[in-house]
């Protein structure tokens, strides 16, 4: 995938494209969606299929107080974006002067313009244009008048409810993780450098990597069955891991993120690691002494264990639909 960071570094031969626009937090399979009726268009007309997302987030910009926390950062996105077949991206900083284009001047100046857009391919609440001025309605009079048709796309439904990011981040922040995947069609995860912890673990518990992460999403504190992922080998190790503030250890105001490798530890420790989060064991809690933590971590790790044994014929791969 070609990735545009502006739009002065869009060429004159981005179009004509087939496009989809919205923030596509997370890449749920709603957007999945979006995105392979994009593809599909686009190879039955012979154009490009192509994405137009925002970084920041346009709430941080046009009302702060409301931005939510993101699941992914637009690189991340735009890489699950190529794997199902999106050939560029625009990712546009959405400043002020953006926020303030009217719907008629988003579409002529940068979807029809720009992007050279022939068609346009949207969810049914998509809104654009200054203070979400514009809808589908909107979006599809436009696209008479300047030379792109509109397609509107169904919601994603699992069990009656639409599958929407605001959703999914409330699924992570109850801790439901393993619904969380189901919607994401994979399992949600946090990503970072592995850094030096107060050695506790090793001496009185287990060892357990400590996951730095920018990431703005935290699932639920508590503890998880996870995979962690080496991000610059090609190793994966089942795994335990806390999210909390270690309260055996005393108080601590500083969320801590450690995983428990399952499988014997590697000679080489990771530098940088993924932790994906597949099913919520239990709550963090204060234990009476480092002793009683080990023994607790070790009941925790048997769950795991049969954990994977019984969802070993659904991974690496794709979770089961919800």
């Amino acid at each position: 995938m070609t990735v545009y960071r502006s739009l002065g570094d869009v060429p004159a031969g981005f179009g004509p494209s087939a496009l989809s626009i919205g923030n596509f937090d997370g890449v749920h399979s709603g957007h999945r969606r979006l995105l392979r009726r994009v593809v599909e268009i686009a190879r039955e007309r012979g154009w490009k299929p192509s994405v137009l997302l925002f970084d920041p987030h346009p709430a941080r910009v046009v009302a702060p107080e409301r931005a939510p926390r993101l699941m992914m950062a637009p690189a991340e996105r735009a890489s699950l974006m190529a794997a199902e077949g999106i050939e560029q991206a625009l990712i546009l900083p959405f400043t002020a002067e953006i926020a303030q284009l009217t719907p008629e001047e988003f579409a002529r100046d940068v979807v029809a313009g720009r992007l050279g857009a022939r068609a346009v391919v949207v969810g049914g609440n998509f809104r654009f244009g200054h203070r979400h001025a514009g809808n589908v309605e909107t979006l599809r009079e436009l696209g008479r008048r300047l030379g792109f048709a509109t397609e509107i796309v169904p919601a994603v439904t699992r069990r009656g409810r639409a599958v929407s990011s605001s959703a999914i981040r409330g699924l992570l922040e109850a801790g439901r993780v393993s619904l969380a995947a189901r919607w994401l069609e994979r399992p949600f995860a946090l990503s970072g450098e592995v850094v030096p912890g107060r050695g506790v673990g090793t001496r009185q518990t287990v060892p357990t990597l400590n996951l730095s992460t920018a990431g703005e999403l935290i699932p639920r504190t508590g503890v998880y069955v996870t995979r962690t992922r080496d991000l610059d080998a090609p190793r994966l190790w089942n795994s335990i891991t806390n999210v909390g503030y270690r309260p055996t250890f005393g108080e601590s105001t500083q969320l801590t993120i450690e995983t428990f490798l399952l499988d014997p530890p590697p000679a080489e420790m990771p530098r940088r690691i993924s932790v994906e989060f597949l099913w919520r064991v239990r709550e963090e809690r204060k234990f009476s002494s480092p002793e009683a933590l080990k023994a607790r971590i070790l009941r925790d790790a048997a769950a795991a264990r049969r954990y994977f044994a019984r969802t070993r014929h659904l991974l690496p791969g794709p979770l089961a639909p919800a």
